[in-house]
């Protein structure tokens, strides 16, 4: 593995950290704000897998693509998405992304390269090699890469897509957030290998096992992944280990996990500490610019949400526009 990672500017990493904290306050919020009755319908939170987001995005240029999935806000910001119009859009306002129409599970940023998160557990990975496909035939240079759940690797839409993304040596990189649970079950019940990333030799496809919490350790294994995708020498598939501290959904008790676990993870194992020591460690920032740093995010997301609380609702002329059929 290269040191891709702990080659990048002080300004590059600073703002991995930058991002990180974002990603982690726009949760918490929305967190806050379901709690309160504020936002409807529901989310998956992504409070604790900030590294693997931020780090397989890192090595990505803009025009390169991302499918992501129903725990979505996390790549949508490592993408470069707004957090004020993804706000708005979980708010159900007209500045959202998707106009307030799609909400949580829906956000979309063609221009950034974020094809959308999606509701349909496996849903993005059949998109992300249509994606790579067109990349391919058009020669357009472009990589997609495609994020998913442990879950989802039980599903036929990984298999069959990971069959053809290989047989075509499809510009793709597929990264499984494995967060040790497939909604209330834990991988070991639904999988009998230890690592997923081993699926990838059924079809001819390298996998690599890394620390999903370990933000310089993702950003390198991707750095290699999408250099071997973009030259034509085909897809990897990369399995990231991570744990979502909060439960699957809004509504989830957390009963099948015990809080001796959850503490074990966000005590030793917290991918925005983790990150931040090492930066302290190296001298690439001090303990007053990472203060900067994370107050600097909480800052923009609290205008995120003043954005989002000043916008207007659809009207209900509207209902019928932006529908495809």
């Amino acid at each position: 593995m290269t040191d891709w990672a702990g080659r990048q500017s002080d300004e590059v990493v600073k703002d991995w950290l930058r991002q990180m904290h974002l990603i982690r306050f726009f949760d918490e919020k929305v967190d806050e704000f379901f709690a309160k009755g504020m936002i409807h319908g529901t989310t998956h939170l992504c409070v604790g897998q900030e590294a693997s987001a931020v780090g397989a995005c890192a090595p990505l240029k803009d025009d390169d693509m991302i499918t992501s999935t129903h725990r979505g806000h996390g790549h949508c910001i490592a993408k470069g998405a707004e957090p004020d119009r993804m706000m708005a859009e979980l708010f159900g306002r007209v500045t959202g992304y998707c106009k307030g129409k799609g909400g949580s599970m829906h956000i979309a940023d063609v221009d950034k390269g974020n094809l959308g998160a999606n509701g349909i557990v496996g849903g993005g990975i059949p998109l992300a090699v249509g994606a790579a496909l067109t990349s391919q035939m058009k020669k357009q240079g472009k990589v997609a890469v495609c994020f998913f759940g442990d879950g989802a690797t039980n599903e036929g839409s990984f298999h069959e897509s990971l069959n053809l993304a290989s047989i075509w040596k499809l510009p793709v990189v597929f990264v499984c957030e494995n967060n040790q649970y497939g909604m209330s079950g834990p991988v070991k019940d639904m999988v009998n290998i230890e690592d997923i990333a081993d699926r990838g030799a059924s079809y001819g496809i390298p996998g690599r096992v890394v620390d999903g919490n370990n933000l310089l350790e993702m950003a390198d294994v991707m750095e290699e992944a999408v250099m071997q995708a973009r030259s034509g020498s085909g897809p990897v598939l990369i399995e990231a280990k991570t744990y979502r501290w909060k439960g699957h959904s809004k509504s989830d008790a957390k009963k099948y996990r015990t809080r001796e676990e959850e503490k074990d993870w966000r005590t030793n194992k917290d991918p925005i500490k983790r990150f931040e020591e090492w930066l302290l460690e190296e001298g690439r920032i001090t303990k007053e610019e990472a203060e900067t740093i994370r107050q600097s995010a909480l800052d923009e997301i609290n205008r995120a949400v003043e954005f989002a609380e000043n916008s207007e609702e659809p009207s209900m002329d509207t209902i019928l526009e932006d529908v495809y059929a």
